[in-house]
């Protein structure tokens, strides 16, 4: 009897591998998860340059450049405020891509 004490002291267990998985994680489902269908990042960027009244640069399909500042914006359109010039509904699908204008 005092043998199976003493050999309990020195001789650790055999560890499984479960022993050293983390017993908060969730065994895989093996399925990923969707990602979300909106990330708000387009909301966000329009917002912070509406806000900011940022000189804007869009650049449509057809390569043409034009320069104003965000008055509002929905799923589909924009609507660009210019100085000197008339102010434009622009449809999202024409434009090609944006940046903001470098200071004058």
């Amino acid at each position: 009897m005092e043998d199976s004490r003493l050999e309990s002291l020195i001789r650790k267990p055999a560890r499984t591998v479960t022993d050293t998985k983390d017993p908060n994680r969730r065994p895989p489902s093996g399925k990923k998860s969707t990602p979300p269908d909106q990330t708000n990042a387009e909301q966000f960027y329009y917002s912070k340059q509406m806000q900011g009244k940022t000189h804007m640069v869009v650049v449509l399909e057809d390569g043409e450049h034009l320069e104003g500042v965000i008055e509002w914006y929905d799923r589909d359109c924009l609507k660009l405020n210019r100085t000197g010039a008339p102010n434009l509904l622009l449809f999202k699908r024409c434009i090609k891509y944006m940046y903001k204008a470098e200071p004058e």
